[in-house]
């Protein structure tokens, strides 16, 4: 994978966005079966904190959420002319009502339901609230397969993966070739939230036993839920850098040990793509990388 750059993506509503150092391009297919396109060039303030240890984690999480859920809609609009794109502004305030309802239902409330049922136990209680979370994350993963868009996205995704394994490998970007590859990538956001989920049990354990407890039961639950959520942008700071590391020793017998549970993972958020869904990946890699394509038309935002 030498001399190549990075490329990120994410599945949106009937296409795929793609993000190199230098831009961000998203490719849709609507239904009349024409491929639209529209890139972002990304801002120098937005390199400059990638860079930093630790904290880019946190800051590229919530970045990546404000411009998934930016991009989404920017899908939705392609692929149903009835919908409207967010403006910048609305793209943030939906990322944050998601990332509270997620800190809601994945941290707060196995937390406090840990603390219900094992309440003299740190260990027990640890345990029983880590299984819990990873239970509901994956339980929710699965459930809405059965939703017939969702596949669709699912499928995307797949092309998003075996695309980028494509250009990795240097094989010329064709929807032939990138059929080849596997669907799942060692870089995903499924593994990363995995990966955050199985950091959280470690950090949250170390906590319990370093701060004492209070007495009160009430203040018991207030001081874990709050812990937890004070303590999410640390776990992702330190569960980006492992991703990072992991991603460069794929050789070592250990860290492909450890993303193992990952890349299962993505057996459920990825589905094998057809030939026309990896020809709108591919279009989202070379708009991404600044190259030309004779099989999309660029469409410009005007709503900011």
């Amino acid at each position: 994978m030498s001399n190549r750059v990075t490329i990120g993506g994410q599945a949106v509503i009937e296409g795929v966005m793609m993000r190199s150092p230098k831009w961000i391009a998203t490719a849709v297919r609507k239904p009349s079966g024409e491929i639209v396109y529209k890139k972002t060039k990304i801002s120098d303030q937005m390199n400059k904190m990638s860079k930093i240890p630790f904290i880019r984690g946190t800051f590229s999480l919530f970045e990546a959420l404000v411009i998934g859920v930016k991009e989404l809609t920017f899908s939705a609009s392609q692929a149903d002319e009835n919908e409207e794109n967010l403006t910048q502004k609305q793209a943030v305030l939906a990322t944050v009502f998601s990332l509270c309802l997620g800190v809601l239902f994945f941290i707060a409330l196995p937390s406090v339901i840990g603390s219900l049922f094992i309440k003299n136990n740190k260990l027990f209680s640890n345990l029983f609230e880590a299984l819990l979370r990873l239970t509901l994350f994956v339980f929710y993963i699965w459930i809405i397969t059965l939703y017939k868009d969702i596949r669709r996205v699912y499928e995307y995704h797949g092309a998003e993966h075996k695309s980028i394994a494509a250009y990795e490998h240097f094989a010329e970007l064709k929807p032939e070739n990138a059929k080849r590859y596997t669907k799942l990538h060692v870089r995903c956001g499924t593994s990363f939230l995995l990966t955050v989920m199985l950091t959280a049990i470690i950090v949250f354990s170390a906590v319990d036993f370093i701060i004492p407890t209070p007495t009160g039961h009430i203040m018991r639950i207030l001081q874990k839920t709050s812990l937890r959520i004070l303590l999410m942008p640390i776990i992702a700071g330190i569960s980006y850098e492992l991703q990072r590391y992991s991603s460069k020793h794929l050789d070592n017998k250990i860290v492909k040990f450890l993303v193992s549970p990952g890349l299962l993972l993505q057996k459920i958020t990825t589905k094998e793509p057809d030939l026309s869904q990896l020809e709108v990946a591919i279009v989202a890699i070379k708009v991404s990388l600044e190259e030309d394509v004779d099989n999309a038309r660029e469409i410009f935002e005007t709503n900011k």
